[in-house]
Formats: structure tokens, sequence, C-alpha cells
């Protein structure tokens, strides 16, 4: 794997493969190191999980991680995305980590001789948080063969809904979605079903926030509004499966899409989510570094 730019770019195998290798590091199996080796974190977007996960991962392999802060850099002075990279493959990084809110912003970047990660890219893709959900249900059931995950919330705008929407239907799932009607994708062939019927016939239950940074219009409901039409509250968990997990990619819009005091429930894995995203990132890094070595 030279590039990490989106998920479709992966098949079955590279995805199990990322995923087992991941699993093996959070068993306790020590990483391969790569004492020699930069990586430039470039987050043109804010983010925590993302970013600090990214770090927390470069730290466990050996990495020397540049931090990049777009608010002091040329960017100010007008520098563009290709001229900030070819930049950083100058002066001698190993690999870029982007995150852009252009969708397909590494389609500019094809000239860029050193591998590009994609932290997320607009409302288009975000293959890490992708690979470590995959982790998430694999770790959970073993396979995602017949499982029935649905994606519900702001589908339209959410990156982690068109990543996901790819990545479990090329492994077998089943996949619906949910939510506001208005906020679906009609490029997504996935069907809708109604949010009381999704959490209780799901294996996965996949809850999005509103983004709220990319709608243009002002949202029409309020909080109480869109949990109680749309948001997995006590009610609703109680109906769910007794093996059903529920997710979240995060930030938690709390009592908006999920009641806060089912964010740490039994059924909840959104900060287990987070965790693996460590050793998945750790995973997607080493088998780049390996490639390119």
């Amino acid at each position: 794997m030279n590039n990490l730019l989106t998920v479709e770019s992966l098949n079955e195998t590279e995805i199990l493969t990322l995923i087992k290798r991941a699993l093996t590091l959070k068993e306790g199996e020590s990483p391969r190191k790569f004492h020699d080796k930069t990586v430039v974190n470039l987050f043109f977007e804010n983010s925590t999980r993302t970013r600090m996960s990214f770090e927390m991962a470069e730290f466990n392999l050996g990495i020397h991680a540049i931090p990049f802060d777009a608010d002091t850099s040329s960017v100010q002075k007008g520098e563009s995305l290709y001229d900030t990279c070819r930049t950083l493959e100058a002066i001698g990084a190993d690999v870029l980590v982007i995150r852009h809110g252009d969708n397909r912003y590494f389609d500019t970047l094809e000239d860029i001789n050193v591998p590009i990660v994609n932290g997320g890219d607009g409302s288009g893709s975000h293959p890490t948080q992708c690979l470590l959900d995959l982790m998430t249900i694999y770790e959970n059931f073993g396979s995602f063969k017949g499982l029935k995950v649905v994606i519900s919330g702001d589908i339209s705008h959410s990156r982690v809904a068109h990543s996901n929407y790819q990545a479990l239907r090329k492994l077998g799932a089943d996949v619906y979605f949910s939510g506001p009607r208005e906020w679906q994708d009609a490029g997504l062939e996935g069907a809708y079903i109604d949010f009381d019927e999704a959490v209780e016939t799901c294996d996965v239950l996949m809850l999005l926030r509103v983004q709220h940074e990319r709608h243009f219009v002002q949202m029409t409901f309020s909080k109480e509004g869109y949990n109680a039409e749309y948001g997995l509250n006590p009610a609703r968990y109680e109906k769910m499966k007794d093996e059903a997990i529920i997710m979240h990619p995060a930030p938690v819009n709390r009592d908006v899409e999920i009641s806060s005091e089912l964010v740490e429930a039994e059924k909840s894995r959104i900060f287990s989510q987070m965790q693996n995203g460590v050793f998945m990132r750790m995973s997607i890094l080493e088998n780049i570094l390996k490639e390119n070595n």
C-alpha cells in the first residue's frame, strides 16, 4: 500500500490484513519501529480523535512526528496545498497525513512523491475512520457477511457514512440508512428504513452527528426534537437486540443523536472505537512504511 486515499481503493484481502494486524497490536504484539522515519500531520480542519490517535500511533512506532499549524504557515500567505506538500517532500518527510475541507483534495497532489494518508476530505472520504470502525465490528462479530448495519443521521454531509457504506457492502454486510430523509444521499443505494425499525432489527447501529459546519441552511430540528424523533434514547435502547452494538465516529452531540447516559452503556462501543483508532492507524502506517522502505 503506497497511499491510503479512499477505502474503495482497498480490496477485501487488504482490509482484512489491516484489521488483523491492528488486532494483534492491540493484543500486545510489538510493533515494528521506524526511528528513521518522519511523518507530518497536516490538519486543515479541527480534530481531536483523528489527530491525537495518529500522533499516538506514530509515537508507538518510534516515528518522528512533525505537527503542522495551518494558521501559522505560509498557507496564510496564499501558498497552495500542492506547494506546501512539495515543500515537505523536499525537506525529507516520509509520509503526509492530511485532513482538508475540500473533497478529493488529493487529486491535486498526484505529482507528490511522498505517501499520503487521507485523514478526511470534506464530505467525501474518511478511510482511517472507516477501517477502525470495521476493526470494531470484526472484533465483536468475527465477520461482516450478513450483518445488518444501519447508518443513521446526517448521511449527505458525512464522509464516515460514504466510506463505511462502500467498505461494508464490499465485505458482505447489508447496509441500511435512517434518520431525516432530507439528509439522505441519493448517490448511496442502501435502503432507507424507519429509525424505530432500525433500532429493533440492526446488528450495528452507527449514529452520526449533525454536521453543522457543512450545512448552509439553519437546521430546523431542536435538540430535544431530534432526539425524540431520530435519537437513541433509553426507551429505544431497551428494544435493541441483545448482541447489537452502538457505534459513533464522534464527537458526540450528547442528548441529540444519543442520550448522554447511553454513550457508555453496555452495548456502546464508542470509546472502544477511539481506542481501536490508535492500533488501526499503527497498522496503516506500518504497512505504508514497509512498502516504501
